[in-house]
């Protein structure tokens, strides 16, 4: 029988061991790599986690910041009353003078003085000031767009004015303003050309549901000004419309349109309601939905 040589016997387990080797340091870089990966993976996650809360909370604040602008249209409007009331007599500009100071910046101030001399003809009223808009324009300082309305006399003649401007008020951190720019003319705040649609009927609904939805409702409405939580119970689901608890007289419906909705009934219409005390006629629109079991009632 063949024998193998010492010396390849040797060969054999040599070749085995080496191979023995080789396996594992396979595994240990398939295992290397999928901890390096799951490592930078969760960094790249923990990375993108971090900048989206900053982000939050960024806006979170700058929104906490917007909203509270009711101190700054008051401040506003008191500067505007001050600022465009005048007459002519030394007393009355010394007054508008001190007045104003205590919302300008000692700059605006001086950029104020003889904007209202003893020697002009004219003395002006403020009848009302209406605050348009508060924007933030930095980090401490807020854009305000303003309307003043003014009754000016000169002599025997008086005349209404209407003007639009913009000012700009540094708030500091614990709430105290000043004004750091000067009334400056701005665009009039206008009616918008903008018309809505006017609603058409597109036959859907039959004409005898039509005539008795209107039905329905006309009675609702004689009864609406002055009805109870119970009494609306019984033509109404849910809280739709709350109860009112008015002096009014109902007077008709304007052009009611009606719409198919599903099973329900869709109605937009125009109320007219005779108030009592005032005697004046009110129009109110409502969209609502219909829907008859028994009986029609407001669903929505």
């Amino acid at each position: 029988m063949f024998k193998k040589s010492k010396k390849q016997t040797e060969n054999v387990k040599e070749k085995k061991v080496r191979t023995v080797k080789v396996g594992t340091h396979k595994k240990t870089v398939i295992a290397f790599w999928v901890v390096l990966i799951v490592s930078v993976s969760f960094g790249v996650y923990k990375n993108f986690t971090a900048i989206d809360m900053h982000t939050v909370h960024e806006t979170e604040t700058i929104q906490l910041r917007l909203t509270d602008t009711n101190g700054i249209e008051n401040f506003v409007k008191n500067f505007a009353k001050s600022y465009y009331t005048w007459n002519n007599s030394k007393e009355a500009i010394e007054a508008r003078t001190q007045a104003i100071s205590g919302y300008l910046t000692k700059e605006l101030q001086g950029l104020n003085v003889d904007t209202i001399r003893t020697d002009i003809p004219t003395s002006s009223t403020v009848t009302d000031v209406l605050v348009w808009n508060i924007e933030q324009s930095g980090t401490d300082t807020f854009s305000a767009t303003y309307e003043v309305d003014q009754r000016i006399k000169e002599g025997e003649q008086t005349n209404n004015v209407k003007a639009t401007y913009t000012v700009k008020v540094h708030v500091d951190a614990d709430g105290d303003m000043v004004i750091i720019q000067n009334p400056t003319l701005a665009p009039a705040i206008e009616k918008s050309a903008y018309e809505t649609k006017a609603p058409e009927a597109d036959n859907s609904v039959d004409a005898d549901t039509v005539n008795d939805a209107t039905a329905f409702l006309e009675t609702f409405f004689k009864l609406y000004p002055t009805a109870t939580e119970k009494e609306l119970a019984y033509y109404v689901a849910g809280n739709v419309l709350e109860p009112i608890g008015r002096d009014y007289l109902y007077s008709e419906l304007v052009n009611p349109v009606f719409t198919k909705n599903g099973d329900n009934v869709k109605v937009k219409v125009a109320v007219k309601f005779l108030d009592n005390q005032t005697k004046a006629t009110l129009v109110s629109q409502y969209e609502l939905v219909l829907y008859k079991d028994s009986n029609w009632k407001i669903v929505g």
